[in-house]
Formats: structure tokens, sequence, C-alpha cells
């Protein structure tokens, strides 16, 4: 028996197209557009909508952007300060995932991250699908911390 008539991938719901009943958002216009990305059936779950961890990982990768400009070396993400998943993310949107930087310090920096979807039937119409703040901190060859060396924001 082959793996695509198997009973398990038979049972697997049709992606999740159903509209989300969400208020239309506008990108921030303080923030720095830094990463856009369209999620794959391979990252949904079951019920056709994106593992949170998938884009919790998207949202490290994005967070990172900003403060890698200013670290100008190796740096590490130390902490989740908050993470909020305001709506659902489907297999097709595009995602927009904007940064800001909220503060640095000697060895530290917060980001902010906001990710906007387009949905595949509204594209040009934004809703917030996550926001989040990171700390990195940058650091050495032996993996302690270091001074950031451009503290400018």
């Amino acid at each position: 028996m082959s793996h695509l008539s198997s009973p398990i991938v038979s049972a697997l719901r049709p992606f999740n197209t159903e509209p989300v009943d969400a208020p239309k958002a506008t990108p921030p216009q303080d923030h720095v557009l830094v990463l856009k990305v369209i999620p794959l059936p391979g990252d949904a779950n079951s019920n056709g909508d994106i593992f949170g961890g998938w884009v919790m990982a998207q949202v490290d990768l994005a967070g990172s952007v900003l403060p890698a400009r200013h670290a100008q070396g190796r740096m590490a993400t130390v902490a989740v300060n908050q993470f909020i998943f305001k709506q659902p993310v489907r297999v097709g949107d595009i995602l927009s995932f904007y940064a800001k930087m909220e503060r640095i310090g000697h060895t530290s920096m917060t980001v902010n991250v906001g990710v906007y979807a387009e949905r595949m039937a509204n594209q040009g119409q934004y809703i917030k699908v996550t926001e989040a703040t990171l700390t990195y901190v940058a650091i050495d060859d032996n993996g302690k911390p270091r001074p950031v060396p451009n503290r400018r924001i």
C-alpha cells in the first residue's frame, strides 16, 4: 500500500479556506519590512492552519534582521518576551514581517515583530496575525555576551 493511499492521509481535512472575521490592518509605518514568506501545505496541521511553531521560527528569523545590523557579529535569541497569535495563518497566505528596534542595551537588543497576512482571496488587504517581542544578545566566539558595537537606533 502506498503512503498516499493510507487511511491517515485520506482522513486529513482539506485546507482551511473559511473566511476569518478579522479587522483589516495597515502595516506599521514605523516598522521595517524584513521578511516575506508563503506557508506551504507541509507547514499545516490537520485542520489546515499553519503550525504555531512554524510561525514562531519565522518570527525569530525576521526578528534577528535588525539586531544583526547592530551586533555586527554573532548573536543569540535569549528571550521571547511576548508572543500573541491574533488570527490563524493559512496555506498560501502571503506573510509580511515588520520589525522595529525597541531597545538597545549594553549587550542585548529587543525588537518588536508584527506579522501581517494577505489572504489568497483578498490580496492587497492585510490582517494582523501575530505580534511578538524578542530579545537577542551579542555574543563572542565562546558564546559569552559582548558589547553591542553599534548602539544607535
